[in-house]
């Protein structure tokens, strides 16, 4: 049983695809600015991003609400 969840943005979307998303853009120089971790500034990639994110929930959350802002953003 899949809830509908109308107000929540986040609702059906993949780390990957808000990561995609974000890198298309503000690519990685300001992902690296708005969430300070290493994993953007060195080296970026999706894959190194996706296993540091998933492991470190903190760091997540900072990312979800990055793609909150830039949809609130691109609304306007």
């Amino acid at each position: 049983m899949s809830q509908q969840q109308p107000n929540n943005p986040l609702h059906g979307k993949t780390l990957e695809m808000i990561l995609n998303e974000l890198v298309a853009y503000h690519g990685w120089e300001q992902m690296e600015y708005h969430v300070r971790i290493n994993c953007f500034a060195n080296n970026p990639s999706i894959k190194s991003s996706l296993t540091f994110l998933r492991r470190t929930p903190w760091a997540r959350k900072k990312v979800e609400d990055l793609y909150i802002r830039m949809l609130h953003d691109l609304k306007d």
